[in-house]
């Protein structure tokens, strides 16, 4: 028995199993599906692609997607202590005010959530108006700066766009570096921040290799969690709150499996429906991204990145190319006049990106192109199987709406005209398999034929709909979903820190120390 069970021990998962274990008197079980984090290729940020389509990711896909000549999108999605954050590019982008105050949701305005994006954060800049020092997350400059980075961000200055030191900042359009979630060239994530340093308290257990299959319902509250490692089932049981996080995929899928869902689907596969609540699982949304491939004979990519020099330098230093996160800069645009903020980011990274990451880059080169920040087409999570193990029916209905199609085509006129430039040529000379022509018919044929997720899903379990403010599971007490599913609508930019920032604030809410209205009442400082 336990005070809280946590299901999943991704990005939300590890930031409320550290706050809510700083009470001495609470007890929280964290369970994970997937191993502890000891992989080396985690701790190396240039080899996050090794680490997809193996033991650490879930490893899905979607269904076809019709508007992408019926192509399966790959959807790489961490399965080891940190989640996705173990895997991921390590940008850290907190989105937009003009997100989160789109949501309209109590106490989820930008400026009330902004409080916990600093608590979290060790920024190397130091503590200002929009940045925090002394969190558990260390934010760091890029170490790499590959000097194709560097052309492609003095390429866009060219090209007109303004320069952003910060796109964290007071404005987010502009070009420029990331920053990331490193420390000493080395990946932070989420499990290295917080869970790893609240491991040794004797009120926090870690179950790894133990996959939940359902959430034990007695009498209309949530009680605990049924799970199975190899042939063992094994029920740890709640006395205060179950709490899902098991990202947007595994969440609302977990719901459905525990008979919280669209009724007629959940009966027509025999599962005894506890709240008929048809929102579960719909409202997906996710940003693509429409790569552009520069090959070129200069030997300053990634590929060079496992050179002994390069392996000496990142072991002693802790820089090279070996701590690239891969998309190094990139900048926000807007595709056309009258927007209220950027809908496109444009990422660039030193590598040959083939095949959603799954290729094996084979030249030098520099990958760089237009993700739509602001998706109108919506997808949904469905159970496809009883069967807990079974993986979920994942369809995104990317470029459903003919305005999402609109405006990467923008976005891929913005990147065709930077790759034009100057500082550029050196690089952008002989384009891989490049749109046909520049005509609207050849930029759309493009999209639907290489564009891929940029593995940011949320809104499966959104605020309002399937979760109250406190995000709280309407319909059955004792029980929450806190990750990065109950966002009402993407963020503009990279997910990972605001789905730390949405555990942050639900500790919060949990422990009590926040008022109805979402103000912080007696705010810890971790």
């Amino acid at each position: 028995m336990y005070d809280y069970v946590i299901v999943g021990a991704g990005s939300a998962g590890c930031v409320l199993a550290a706050r809510l274990t700083e009470d001495p008197e609470v007890t929280v079980c964290l369970v994970e599906a997937g191993p502890a984090d000891a992989s080396p290729n985690i701790h190396v940020p240039a080899a996050f692609g090794k680490l997809f389509r193996t033991h650490l990711d879930w490893d899905y896909d979607t269904h076809d997607e019709r508007f992408l000549d019926r192509r399966r999108i790959y959807l790489p999605r961490g399965r080891v202590l940190g989640g996705t954050s173990s895997i991921n590019t390590q940008i850290y982008i907190r989105g937009n005010r003009i997100d989160y105050d789109g949501w309209r949701q109590p106490g989820w305005s930008f400026d009330e959530l902004l409080p916990y994006f600093k608590r979290s954060e060790d920024n190397e800049r130091g503590e200002s108006e929009y940045h925090g020092s002394g969190g558990p997350l260390r934010v760091s400059e890029g170490r790499a700066k590959n000097p194709m980075s560097t052309a492609f961000v003095q390429a866009a200055a060219q090209a007109g766009w303004p320069l952003n030191a910060d796109f964290n900042g007071a404005e987010q359009d502009g070009f420029g570096f990331f920053q990331l979630t490193q420390r000493d060239g080395k990946r932070v994530s989420s499990a290295t921040a917080f869970l790893h340093p609240a491991a040794h308290r004797p009120n926090l257990t870690v179950e790894t290799n133990l996959q939940a299959h359902r959430i034990l319902i007695e009498n209309g509250r949530a009680r605990g969690v049924v799970g199975r490692r190899l042939d063992e089932e094994i029920t740890l049981r709640a006395e205060r709150e179950v709490i899902v996080s098991g990202g947007t995929y595994n969440s609302p899928q977990l719901l459905m499996l525990s008979g919280i869902g669209p009724a007629a689907a959940l009966g027509a596969l025999g599962i005894p429906v506890v709240v008929d609540q048809p929102e579960v699982g719909q409202n997906l949304q996710d940003h693509t991204l429409v790569p552009l491939i520069y090959p070129h004979e200069h030997p300053i990519s990634m590929l060079a990145a496992g050179l002994p020099a390069n392996v000496e330098q990142f072991t002693t230093e802790g820089r090279g190319p070996l701590t690239s996160n891969g998309p190094e800069a990139g900048g926000f645009a807007r595709s056309r006049g009258g927007l209220p903020a950027p809908d496109l980011e444009l990422l660039a990274a030193p590598v040959m990106f083939v095949d959603n990451g799954l290729g094996v880059p084979t030249d030098h080169a520099l990958t760089f192109g237009p993700s739509l920040l602001t998706p109108q087409s919506r997808g949904s999570v469905t159970l496809a199987s009883d069967d807990p193990t079974a993986k979920p029916r994942i369809v995104h209905d990317y470029f459903a709406e003919r305005s999402d199609l609109d405006a990467v085509v923008a976005g891929l006129r913005i990147a065709l005209d930077i790759a034009r430039q100057q500082a550029l040529a050196p690089y952008t000379g002989s384009p891989f398999l490049p749109p046909a022509s520049d005509s609207d018919a050849d930029l759309r044929d493009y999209v639907r034929r290489f564009a891929h997720s940029v593995y940011h899903p949320t809104s499966t379990c959104a605020l309002g709909e399937v979760v109250d403010a406190d995000l709280r599971v309407l319909g059955v007490d004792g029980l929450r979903v806190v990750d990065a599913s109950v966002m009402p609508r993407v963020v503009r930019g990279n997910t990972n820190a605001p789905t730390i920032a949405i555990a942050e604030k639900a500790a919060d809410l949990i422990r009590g120390t926040v008022t109805a209205s979402g103000r912080l009442a007696a705010p810890s400082v971790g």
